[in-house]
């Protein structure tokens, strides 16, 4: 789909907690000028939890109407049953995703049949597998990642050792979703990476994905403050930077 570094977009509220997509999308044309390859809408850092049906087709909208063409958006559309995913991802694709990143399913250890589903929904539409076990465990088995109807797999769990484990077992695109893994990933193999923290810090997230540890090494403060209080630490973090709203809707 792309390689290099992307961008888990967090989503921008106005005061009274209303969606401001304009601003959203504002936020990542900026950071796809500063060298991010795509954007990620309505994922974990997105608040998608939070977010409305009409208001997930909005934002996507408004994004992909202000990035170019060769930006991938992707659409984070995972959800606790295939039933409600499919839905999610057929709006997505009706409007404009470019491709849909699916969080695996809670409390299913055999998540075959819920991607089944979801690629279906997708109609040859890309489906990323998404495994983020803190968020929805147990996540995904490195043994059944080839056997999922998906163009690749986003792992945020952080583990090194796991992403070891799917550099040598599973031929497909892998992104790494930890910024703490980037100057790791990016030189063993990784197509790319998607990061919360490449709200912030797009620059030194792309060079530590290229192998650069002075950057790696610049990004451990970033890294461990965007944890605390998420997502309200990594939006005020973005609001040093960009100016942009601190409003959160999930606590």
């Amino acid at each position: 789909m792309f390689t290099g570094v992307g961008v888990a977009l967090v989503t921008l509220f106005d005061d009274r907690g209303a969606l401001d997509a304009s601003a959203t999308a504002a936020l990542g044309a900026r950071l796809v000028d500063l060298g991010l390859r795509a954007v990620v809408v309505a994922g974990t850092t997105g608040e998608a939890a939070a977010l409305e049906a009409s208001e997930r087709v909005a934002l996507l909208e408004a994004v992909r109407g202000q990035l170019p063409s060769s930006i991938p958006v992707v659409a984070g559309t995972g959800a606790p049953s295939a039933r409600q995913a499919s839905a999610l991802t057929r709006d997505a694709v009706e409007h404009g995703a470019d491709a849909v990143l699916v969080l695996s399913p809670p409390g299913v250890n055999d998540s075959r049949a819920y991607y089944d589903a979801v690629a279906k929904a997708a109609a040859g539409t890309p489906v990323l597998a998404y495994h983020y076990p803190k968020v929805s465990p147990p996540g995904l088995a490195v043994r059944l990642l080839g056997d999922l109807p998906v163009a690749g797999v986003k792992d945020s769990s952080g583990d090194a050792e796991r992403l070891l484990h799917q550099l040598d077992q599973y031929e497909g695109p892998i992104y790494t979703g930890s910024s703490a893994l980037l100057s790791f990933g990016g030189p063993l193999g990784c197509a790319g990476a998607i990061l919360a923290l490449a709200n912030v810090e797009p620059e030194r997230c792309v060079r530590a994905f290229g192998g650069d540890v002075v950057a790696q090494g610049a990004l451990v403060q970033p890294h461990l403050a965007a944890h605390e209080s998420f997502p309200r630490g990594l939006k005020e973090m973005v609001a040093a930077r960009f100016g942009t709203s601190t409003a959160c809707r999930v606590a």
